[in-house]
């Protein structure tokens, strides 16, 4: 059963088709599919010659987006599965050449506005986090089973908490007791953890741990860099790619995967002619990432950290 959530609004929505550039008749790829709100989008740009493949692997987002984008057809194909399998994924379909790739890399309303997920500090639920619910340990699993130094390096890698040992210690020294089982519980730890100063901190100061588990749990930043390959790829001269993410993390990842590609040559600098062989495969569009406007953030405060990339295959 699909939760009631609010409505979902896709960020950067007009950066992103004028990155993008869908054309009549294109063949687009969303990685990331959701609820389906930059998918209704290209969908409506590319018109009825065209067709857009969306992936995700949160069951739950699939079916939502089947609702919505109904009205399409078969133009719209739904494949529930991992966008860091892009490729292989796309090839068990027969498809080996697209016109852009679209990845919006952030976690959606649908996932946070529900407390069964376990994936929002301010709502009490089950500490689960998996995108995908059928597959993977939980955050719940992760806190109660990984040492000290594991849980301390995962907040402090994932989440640049500067608490991170401190509160790995307190986690170990909980469970000792009872395996922690709800957001609020863990919540209410690192609020412990924090002290008084966490009055002045401008974020819940759990923020960063809840974020440094779900990646942890789902994966996010493992096989990223080979994603942005994949879908350079895949995506036929002229095509687009474009990545939206929202932490530093994915984005680092990201801009230098981009830049890689745009500069292969591994020639020295001083060598008049290239002797590698190793072509540029994409031209960068975005010296630095788009940012959502003003006006964007305050009618949809979940914009405030999205950052954009795209790039144009040669």
């Amino acid at each position: 059963m699909v939760a009631e959530v609010g409505p979902h609004r896709p960020v950067l929505l007009r950066e992103t088709l004028e990155s993008l550039r869908p054309r009549t008749g294109a063949v687009i790829v969303d990685a990331t599919l959701g609820p389906g709100g930059h998918a209704e989008a290209v969908l409506e740009a590319i018109g009825p010659g065209g067709r857009l493949y969306g992936i995700d692997r949160d069951p739950f987002a699939l079916e939502l987006a089947r609702k919505r984008l109904a009205r399409f057809g078969d133009r719209f194909i739904p494949i529930h599965g991992n966008h860091l399998d892009l490729t292989g994924l796309l090839h068990d379909l027969g498809v080996e050449a697209v016109d852009g790739v679209l990845a919006d890399l952030g976690i959606s309303s649908l996932q946070l506005d529900d407390p069964a997920r376990g994936f929002a500090l301010r709502l009490d639920g089950p500490l689960d986090m998996r995108m995908d619910p059928a597959t993977g340990p939980t955050a719940a699993d992760l806190l109660a089973t990984l040492p000290e130094s594991d849980l301390a390096e995962i907040l402090f890698r994932y989440g640049e908490e500067r608490r991170a040992r401190a509160i790995a210690r307190a986690i170990v020294r909980d469970r000792a007791k009872r395996p922690m089982q709800t957001t609020t519980e863990l919540a209410e730890l690192v609020t412990r953890v924090a002290g008084p100063r966490a009055r002045r901190f401008r974020i819940h100061p759990a923020t960063r741990t809840f974020q440094a588990l779900r990646i942890a749990v789902n994966r996010e930043i493992e096989g990223l860099d080979r994603l942005v390959d994949d879908a350079a790829g895949l995506v036929r001269r002229g095509g687009r790619l474009v990545f939206i993410s929202f932490h530093s993390l994915e984005d680092r990842v990201v801009k230098r995967a981009l830049r890689a590609l745009a500069h292969r040559c591994t020639c020295p600098p001083d060598l008049p002619v290239c002797a590698c062989g190793r072509e540029s495969l994409i031209r960068v569009l975005t010296s630095r990432p788009i940012r959502p406007t003003e006006e964007e953030v305050s009618g949809n405060p979940r914009a405030r950290s999205a950052r954009m990339r795209a790039g144009e295959k040669l």
